[in-house]
């Protein structure tokens, strides 16, 4: 009992890092192993997106034509839609693995408990599990960016941003994905993550820009996290750059670092006790 005590003391002593240490590495070439013998469901979040690509970006699109993109311009339907499927991808490689793969690992495989018998800390876990989560997201990102630029899809240099706007998507997801799980009791409580999600994958100006909303759902769509994402994506790669996209990255970057302080401390006191 004294050594599990010790053990917990030097663990919640080092939740004070945010950003973790080794032991955050190692869960991810933990989970990278497992993963190993099961690389086509790690894979199979590509197509839901690319689908939506094929069926509403090209065959909707031929319908549409063309609509107003940034700055009002006139663009293709499937180039208005494609940037916005991309932050979808990177979220949706995010949001699975860090909410429903970190219920199972917390509530029903036990890890953490193991985790934290060894020198590996709270928030080091946290960080862990974001970053896998991230690598979800952002493989997902890839896949679907070079599938963007065999289509022709990408119309401008600003585009070679698009990848590591991507992850900055999956990083505001994920550490608010891991830090929202550690409330959840039940398997049931994950319909309150598919009521966000769809939601948002719906309004978040994917398919229509904003102004086609009333403006009282405009307003709370201007504040999603995917709505920022998709406003940066859709900029950069159809060339339309301003200096507004700075803020909205730092929206992204600051709800992740939060996200994954309130992640650790979570850990922390559901573990640790």
């Amino acid at each position: 009992m004294s050594s599990r005590v010790a053990t917990a003391r030097s663990a919640s002593s080092r939740l004070c890092s945010p950003l973790g240490g080794p032991g955050s590495a190692r869960l991810i070439e933990r989970h990278s192993r497992v993963y190993r013998h099961m690389w086509l469901v790690f894979a199979s979040g590509v197509a839901e997106p690319l689908f939506y690509l094929l069926s509403v970006g090209v065959g909707l699109g031929a319908i549409v034509g063309t609509v107003a993109g940034p700055g009002g311009h006139p663009v293709p339907y499937r180039d208005f839609v494609a940037p916005g499927l991309l932050a979808v991808s990177a979220l949706n490689g995010a949001m699975y693995d860090s909410t429903f793969n970190v219920f199972f690992r917390l509530k029903y495989a036990k890890l953490y408990e193991s985790v934290l018998a060894t020198p590996v800390g709270p928030a080091e876990v946290a960080l862990g599990e974001v970053g896998w989560a991230l690598l979800r997201g952002a493989v997902y990102a890839v896949a679907f960016t070079l599938v963007m630029a065999f289509m022709g899809l990408i119309r401008s240099p600003w585009g070679a941003l698009a990848v590591p706007v991507a992850v900055l998507i999956s990083f505001a997801v994920a550490a608010v994905g891991v830090a929202c799980t550690t409330y959840m009791r039940s398997w049931q409580d994950f319909d309150y993550v598919l009521l966000v999600a769809l939601p948002m994958f719906l309004f978040s100006g994917t398919f229509y820009q904003l102004s086609v909303y009333p403006r009282v759902i405009a307003g709370i769509v201007r504040w999603t996290p995917l709505y920022q994402g998709v406003v940066l994506l859709r900029d950069l790669v159809l060339g339309a750059p301003s200096p507004s996209l700075l803020w909205r990255a730092a929206y992204l970057a600051a709800l992740g670092v939060a996200g994954l302080i309130l992640a650790g401390r979570r850990i922390a006191r559901l573990l640790l006790v």
